[in-house]
């Protein structure tokens, strides 16, 4: 049956809402004819007849005020259900509605604001989301003209009820004006224009202190209209006249600028279809394939000789209006950056690539960190430092439009402008978007123009430009370069902004490109370093190192790297090679090394819970922090330890950074297939694992920086396997072993504190980070440091506090495959473990007993041992070990029903619980028949004989628990059996 609704094709299948309003309108159409019933209908049927007056009123235009009538009759919630209805089809079905259904639909909108329906104002902000930028086909250019008359047809009721309604449609208005305006020769749109001319100048000049509710956007807006003679007029009065606006509270167009627009407005410029469809780009298509889907995206919204205007909204909407989850930023979801990007280049137009430039930059010249959101502004930095070097011209053209905009947007307000640039750059480096600007500031690729005008904009703003922190043009290495999405070149996979590349080096060698975050490490500044104190005596030349960081420190912050490393290299290079009885590096130097870093802006061991929740501003990598940690790993040596250890007692979270470090190497190890698969070891910088590229170089460079000048052959990665990187990793859990050794030793001396106690605290301290990956943190310490994890209570009780079913469940089936042990082989622990668990809350006792049964089903442990020790305890409570019980039962279920182990269940004594023995037995008897009564014929055998061979308790003093006779009684009789040979047996324990 064709839909009177809708237009769909033959083999297209019937929409839910469309089917759902033409059922309730068969139903009930007998029913909305005259005369009306007079029943009150119940929800159910009140919800129906809603659905079917609906659709009565779009397919039926002669019976429209027949049934806008029995809809006023029985209406009981303000029209909120019908308006809903109304909104549905707008978005669902607008782009299939049959002519005749739209026209119904606008003069039922009209009716809904006569009668000041609920929520009037969704429907009209869908109806204003339908209309498709630069779309010059008739019905687009019909729905446009209905709604700017709607709009004043209808002022007065707008005004009172819904005047932000009024913002939404001078901002689509405005906005469309602008393309409406380009085109002379479409006499259709002559009339149009002029209607959405009268609209927005009557905003402009009568409700003006309503229309600055839409912000600095609304200036931006303006501008593109600024040739059109009524809009010239405003303009010159909103520059030079405000006043004219007779609106108390504006005095300036800086005003304007300082509003921030809500990214509501900029939803009104895409359909709801463009949407969906860029949301889903953004949050699930991986960088590098998106080449198929940005193709479909251009040919479907952009393909038409005007169509190419939108990039401008589009641009808008996805640096305002969505700002992806920490957990996609941290994903190889293509970027926001790289989408706009693509947009940039997709533009033939100069005017319209400028547009969208400024429509990039826009928040940019006005920022105010207290009232903008950084994640506006993060996209431009970081398309212009990704560029780098491949798309150096791209950078440059970004880099020069934004300049351009400081010196010529506002020659009256250029204050506000630098301050505001100058800000988004301040905020950008401090945030930890990037870690440097002097990629920008430095780069030899840019013009020295660009550059200079640049470094004079930082330095001449009112805030103080950061230090540099990361020079990028050190001789070998070079930024990292991204391939920018493009429609006609994307045959290769684009990398990840976060991922480590290879890239050849002047010497013909790969080395590691950097990300912004990684500093790198310049060889020869470091030799220089070297030789200037090599002559010196060995301690007053690391005195004489710590007393220079500072102004290292200051000139980069990679300088002040390469001097800690050295610092560090010759602690252990000169404990090596002779014994010395001075203090190599006293608490003071210590202090004056941490105090340096944190007076230029960084503090070495910050807790985990105050780290940036940035991934690009990664603390475990290429930070002073790391590189302490990494040489403690690589040295293992007792002078970096005691350094480790004065600064834990100065209040350094060490311990829990340690931890943090080592698992998370494992983690990477294990996911870029280094244990336990076979790998290509030389590419393990190209594993876009970062930290494991990290720690990977390091090695090779301490490993030949101890080496020094003697004659041994340097380490090369082509050395590499995959024991030593397996090597590696336990290294790192040994180090973190050693160190809680000796921090229990000298620190917690007096306390006596047990090594579990301090791993329990470090780790409790790890899991409160959000960005660490809590699953692998508990598997690591299980695989990695088991002597003081195993059984360990308190660790076990906030692994499943912090875990959630999904992590638990994995880890159950690691335990299942003994990738690792939660709670050993000792029957007594176990017992130990379970008893104190009874008084734990009752979904922490559940998710514990998930993790017991995983792991006794498939271990050597006695089960048996366990399960006599908790039923003969004496200590049951009904109430306290019911969740424990339950869980033996299910144990019992998942274990062989050995003799050993039936013999326990069978002779349990006859307490609380009575039942359990007959429940396990019956469940072994649906589960394993045969060995069950194998085990139960042995057992007899034993009691027969009266044989003292029981492994648990002596045959003489065994009580055969009543429920399993009863049992077993019930079971022989009914497979009709003669139990009176088995039962003879028992008889003397009965």
């Amino acid at each position: 049956m064709a839909s009177k609704l809708i237009r769909i094709a033959s083999y297209e299948a019937e929409n839910k809402l469309e089917l759902s309003l033409r059922q309730a309108f068969d139903l009930l159409e007998s029913k909305l004819r005259l005369p009306f019933p007079l029943t009150i209908p119940n929800p159910q049927e009140y919800s129906h007849l809603n659905q079917a007056i609906l659709f009565g009123v779009l397919i039926e235009p002669h019976f429209a005020k027949i049934h806008i009538k029995h809809l006023h009759a029985i209406v009981i919630d303000g029209y909120q259900l019908f308006l809903n209805l109304l909104v549905g089809i707008v978005n669902e079905l607008y782009g299939k509605l049959a002519d005749s259904v739209k026209d119904q639909l606008i003069w039922v909108t009209k009716e809904m604001i006569d009668v000041s329906a609920v929520d009037i104002d969704s429907l009209l902000v869908c109806l204003l989301r339908q209309i498709v930028g630069a779309d010059f086909s008739d019905g687009n250019l019909w729905l446009c003209f209905e709604l700017v008359s709607l709009c004043l047809s209808k002022w007065d009721c707008l005004l009172q009820e819904e005047p932000l309604v009024l913002t939404s449609a001078l901002y689509t208005f405005l906005r469309l004006l602008a393309d409406h305006c380009r085109v002379v020769s479409n006499p259709k749109l002559e009339m149009l224009r002029q209607v959405e001319i009268e609209f927005c100048v009557k905003m402009l000049r009568e409700q003006f202190c309503l229309s600055l509710k839409i912000g600095r956007d609304l200036v931006r807006l303006l501008q593109d209209l600024v040739h059109v003679p009524e809009f010239k007029s405003i303009w010159k009065d909103l520059v030079l006249n405000p006043s004219e606006f007779r609106t108390a509270d504006f005095s300036d167009i800086s005003q304007l600028y300082c509003t921030r627009t809500s990214s509501r407005y900029f939803l009104l410029r895409i359909t709801p279809e463009m949407e969906t469809q860029l949301r889903f780009l953004l949050t699930h298509v991986m960088l590098g394939s998106q080449k198929r889907y940005q193709t479909w995206f251009a040919k479907k919204f952009l393909l038409g000789p005007e169509r190419e205007s939108l990039v401008v909204d589009i641009v808008r909407f996805i640096c305002c209006a969505h700002h992806p989850s920490n957990e996609i930023i941290q994903s190889n979801i293509i970027p926001r950056w790289a989408v706009i990007g693509w947009l940039l280049k997709y533009c033939r137009k100069n005017y319209i690539e400028a547009n969208g430039k400024l429509a990039l930059f826009y928040d940019w010249l006005f920022f105010n960190e207290k009232v903008d959101n950084i994640m506006n502004i993060e996209p431009a930095m970081l398309l212009m430092v990704c560029s780098l070097p491949k798309y150096i011209d791209f950078t440059h053209s970004l880099l020069e439009f934004l300049l351009l905009l400081v010196d010529n947007y506002d020659l009256d307000h250029k204050n506000i402008i630098v301050g505001g640039v100058s800000s988004a750059f301040n905020t950008l480096f401090q945030k930890g978007v990037v870690h440097s600007l002097d990629v920008l500031t430095h780069c030899d690729g840019l013009s020295p123009s660009i550059r200079e005008r640049l470094q004079n904009l930082l330095l001449n703003s009112q805030g103080k430009v950061p230090k540099d922190l990361l020079p990028v043009d050190l001789p070998g290495h070079s930024m990292q370069s991204l391939s920018l999405p493009d429609v006609s070149c994307m045959g290769s996979p684009t990398p990840s902004p976060k991922e480590q590349l290879i890239c050849e080096g002047e010497d013909g060698l790969s080395t590691r490109a950097v990300v912004a975050s990684v500093p790198v490490l310049d060889n020869s500044v470091i030799t220089s370093t070297l030789n200037d104190v090599s002559g010196d005596n060995e301690v007053d030349a690391i005195e004489r190192l710590v007393e220079n960081i500072g102004e290292m420190i200051k000139e980069s912050y990679t300088r002040g790297l390469q001097t800690l490393e050295d610092i560090l290299l010759k602690i252990v290079n000169q404990c090596n090679q002779r014994p010395t009885s001075n203090t190599i590096c006293s608490e003071d130097l210590l202090s004056k090394i941490a105090n340096e870093f944190e007076s230029n802006g960084y503090q070495l061991f910050t807790s985990l819970g105050s780290l940036p929740d940035i991934v690009e501003r990664d603390d475990e990598i290429g930070s002073a922090t790391a590189l302490i940690t990494r040489t403690f790993i690589f040295s293992q040596h007792e002078r970096i330890q005691e350094i480790l250890l004065l600064w834990t007692r100065n209040g350094f979270p060490v311990g829990a950074r340690l931890l943090s470090y080592a698992s998370r190497l494992a983690y990477e190890a294990y996911a870029a297939g280094c244990l336990g698969n076979s790998v290509a070891v030389a590419n393990v910088s190209e594993s876009g694992m970062p930290l494991l590229a990290y720690h990977f170089d390091g090695y090779f460079n301490f490993l030949n920086r101890r080496k020094g000048d003697s004659s041994e052959t340097f380490v090369s990665a082509s050395e590499m396997n995959e024991k030593s990187i397996a090597n590696l990793v336990d290294s790192a859990f040994t180090a973190y072993r050693c160190f809680l050794l000796s921090s229990r030793t000298i620190l917690h001396k007096e306390t006596d504190t047990f090594p579990s106690k301090l791993l329990f605290s470090d780790l409790k301290d790890c899991s409160d980070w959000k960005r660490i990956r809590k699953k692998n943190l508990f598997c690591n310490i299980f695989c990695y440091l088991s002597n003081l994890s195993i059984s360990e209570e308190g660790i076990i009780r906030l692994l499943i506090e912090k875990l959630d079913y999904a992590d638990l469940t994995e880890m159950q089936f690691e335990i299942g495959l003994k990738k690792f042990s939660l709670f050993g082989d000792n029957p007594k622990l176990i017992f130990h473990l379970i008893k104190n668990s009874l008084n734990w809350n009752c979904l922490e006792q559940h998710k514990f007993w998930g993790l017991v049964r995983s792991e006794l089903s498939v271990s050597e442990v006695q089960v048996e041992k366990i399960i006599l020790e908790f039923f003969c305890s004496g200590e049951i409570d009904v109430n306290l070990s019911a969740i424990a019980v339950g869980g033996l039962l299910t144990l019992c279920s998942s274990c062989a029903p050995t003799p050993e182990l039936v013999s326990t269940i069978v002779s349990l004594p006859n307490n609380l619980f009575q039942d359990f023995a007959a429940a396990a037995l019956a469940t072994w008897a649906a589960s394993n028949t045969s060995m069950l009564f194998d085990s139960l014929t042995e057992f007899a055998e034993k009691l027969k004989n009266k044989s003292a061979d029981s492994t648990f308790l002596n045959s003489t003093e065994i009580g055969i628990n009543q429920s399993a006779i009863l049992w077993l009684l019930n079971y022989f009789n009914a497979q009709g059996m003669n139990a009176s040979n088995v039962f003879s047996n028992f008889c003397p324990n009965i």
